[in-house]
């Protein structure tokens, strides 16, 4: 039975290593690929890190994202306000998610980082225009957030 979980294995980590070689090779692609067994999710339609992280990592059939500030990706601006940032964040959050090959409604779990938790009814509203139905699960956190942004969000989604 060892022997078989060993085989097992070995056969699951080329595949994902022969994958991960053509993921790299294809040039229009903007997903690549860590050795470790585990996909990095990149696209030009989220802002890039500003830290040692990754947009977005692809492991055991879930998509983790870094949390998403409200950076406009072409631009590196900041919107001003709290509505206005978290339709970025959002906005952010999603572009990553499609990258990936899921939508926002494959979303199962998210965090809200919020600067002032008096912004909640406002992010909510804003929330809830982009989760009309099957809600993910939520925490919602008062923080203290990098560039001076009023909102962060990060998600757990379960690909399609």
């Amino acid at each position: 039975m060892k022997t078989l979980v060993k085989l097992s294995f070995l056969f699951t980590l080329m595949l994902s290593y022969t994958a991960c070689n053509q993921s790299q090779e294809a040039e229009e692609s903007t997903k690549c690929c860590d050795h470790g067994g585990k996909v990095i999710v990149h696209t030009e339609n989220s802002p890039k890190a500003i830290g040692p992280y990754s947009q977005g990592n692809i492991a055991n059939g879930f998509l983790f994202t870094s949390g998403q500030l409200p950076i406009h990706p072409k631009t590196g601006e900041i919107p001003k306000g709290i509505e206005a940032q978290t339709v970025q964040v959002l906005e952010n959050l999603k572009a990553i998610v499609e990258e990936a090959g899921a939508t926002l409604e494959n979303v199962v779990k998210c965090t809200v980082y919020l600067e002032d938790i008096g912004d909640f009814s406002i992010m909510n509203g804003v929330y809830g225009s982009y989760f009309k139905q099957n809600y993910p699960a939520r925490a919602t956190v008062e923080a203290s957030l990098a560039k001076g942004a009023l909102v962060e969000i990060d998600a757990i989604v379960a690909l399609p």
